[in-house]
């Protein structure tokens, strides 16, 4: 049975900076929970969007990148990805992205799924685009990535999402939507 649907049940009493610096900020909420119990509620607001990428040439081959992953102590693959800061949007942020990590300009972004990362402890929210008519410019990669680029057909990275050897939440979510567009476009 459903309750209160639409309805916050949640109150905030107050709220505190635990910690900031330029991509995230940890709030400290104390609350009155759905129970009407006092405690508090941690959020780490994201101070940008994040945007991925799966550029697809003439014959659906794609590019990914690898590096390593400072939180996870691991090397990941992942599709191209990035943040995009306030004040500049999505699309802006994936032709940047796209031309940074893998030196690729492309003449049309479809964009194909929008979601929320992880909502249960951050507000951050996700764009994922689908890049066409690509052509090469030379990759200029930022001084925080030390990327490995891998040119692999899509059915190839499919394999990798479905196999598990890209875990990296926005990738998998991005690589699954792609496919079945790509199949319902084909039939």
């Amino acid at each position: 049975m459903k309750k209160n649907v639409g309805h916050n049940p949640w109150q905030k009493l107050s709220s505190e900076v635990k910690y900031e610096n330029k991509w995230v900020k940890l709030i400290e909420d104390k609350v009155i929970n759905p129970a009407g119990n006092e405690g508090i509620y941690g959020v780490v607001h994201f101070k940008t969007h994040a945007v991925a990428i799966i550029p697809l040439d003439e014959d659906n081959n794609t590019w990914i990148v690898g590096q390593y992953r400072y939180p996870l102590d691991s090397y990941e693959w992942e599709v191209v990805e990035g943040g995009c800061p306030e004040g500049t949007s999505p699309l802006e942020t994936a032709h940047r992205e796209l031309m940074e990590e893998v030196g690729l300009k492309a003449e049309s972004m479809e964009l194909i799924l929008e979601m929320q990362l992880s909502n249960s402890t951050t507000d951050e929210i996700s764009y994922t685009y689908i890049a066409r008519g690509l052509s090469y410019v030379g990759e200029q990669p930022e001084e925080e990535e030390s990327l490995t680029i891998k040119k692999l057909p899509f059915e190839e990275l499919y394999h990798m999402v479905l196999n598990g050897e890209i875990r990296d939440g926005l990738s998998v979510a991005s690589v699954l939507k792609a496919k079945v567009l790509l199949d319902t476009k084909v039939r």
